[in-house]
């Protein structure tokens, strides 16, 4: 089990940050689509849809959406879309402490996390676009972003198994911790601090980049609570079997999802 995980996270690497590195933009947005199909796909198994239609149509549909604003000046037509996804996720923040886990499945409750499905990829989706758009640092402020959130995930796991003590959202994800919260801020303080001195051209750039960078993880973290959420009303552990050694591909970016339209209206609101 331990050399499959190894193998796909070295799979995954190359991908990303070749895609990063040695892609246009365009090329970037298509391999990113093809990312958040996958990620569709298993978010339509979450809501849930029973049927193959409704599993294939679902992420076709949004996928249409989504290119449709590639075809357009997406500066400028994605920011009604980038509001919307951090209203979502604002909302996400102040529901999630009040959740209720349960299997019944309506009409109303699928119609309400099919469109969950929308804000969830879509902003994310049109924030890495953007960003790695920037010249001629896009790519590298998206791998400052990954790093970002993976330290974040990092921390919060080590510190919740070493000090956790208080639980976090006990009947969404019995396994997180404030002290894992307190882990994540003060890994990621760590990382921005360092970054921001040694690369903004003033103090105030990286106190800006500070406080983006800590905005980023809280909202991480609601990401990755988002999707336990939406496990646990399915039934299910992993969101698929599609990486090996690593479950789903919303198991991998539910944290970005959430990050990644945060971050970009940190940095747009800071003109960083």
């Amino acid at each position: 089990m331990l050399r499959t995980r190894l193998i796909s996270a070295a799979i995954m690497v190359v991908i990303v940050v070749g895609g990063l590195f040695y892609l246009s933009t365009e090329g970037f947005a298509l391999l990113l689509a093809l990312i958040m199909a996958a990620g569709l796909w298993e978010w339509s198994r979450l809501i849930p849809f029973a049927s193959l239609v409704g599993q294939v149509l679902y992420p076709l549909i949004v996928l249409l959406l989504l290119w449709s604003l590639r075809a357009t000046d997406l500066a400028s037509t994605a920011m009604p879309l980038l509001w919307a996804g951090l209203g979502f996720w604002i909302a996400a923040l102040l529901y999630l402490p009040r959740a209720m886990v349960t299997t019944r499945h309506g009409p109303a409750s699928r119609i309400i996390k099919a469109l969950a499905g929308v804000l969830v990829t879509l902003p994310a989706w049109a924030a890495l676009v953007l960003l790695h758009g920037r010249v001629p640092d896009g790519p590298f402020i998206i791998l400052y972003l990954l790093v970002l959130v993976w330290l974040a995930d990092s921390g919060a796991y080590f510190a919740g198994r070493k000090w956790g003590r208080r639980k976090l959202a006990p009947a969404i994800s019995p396994g997180k911790s404030w002290e894992g919260v307190y882990g994540a801020i003060a890994v990621c303080t760590t990382f921005a601090v360092v970054v921001g001195l040694s690369y903004g051209d003033t103090f105030e750039q990286a106190a800006g980049l500070l406080v983006v960078s800590l905005l980023t993880v809280m909202f991480s973290i609601v990401g990755d609570l988002l999707e336990s959420l939406m496990k646990r009303q399915a039934g299910i552990k992993d969101s698929s079997n599609l990486i090996p050694g690593h479950g789903g591909v919303l198991d991998r970016i539910d944290s970005l999802t959430a990050a990644a339209p945060v971050f970009f209206m940190g940095l747009h609101w800071l003109n960083l």
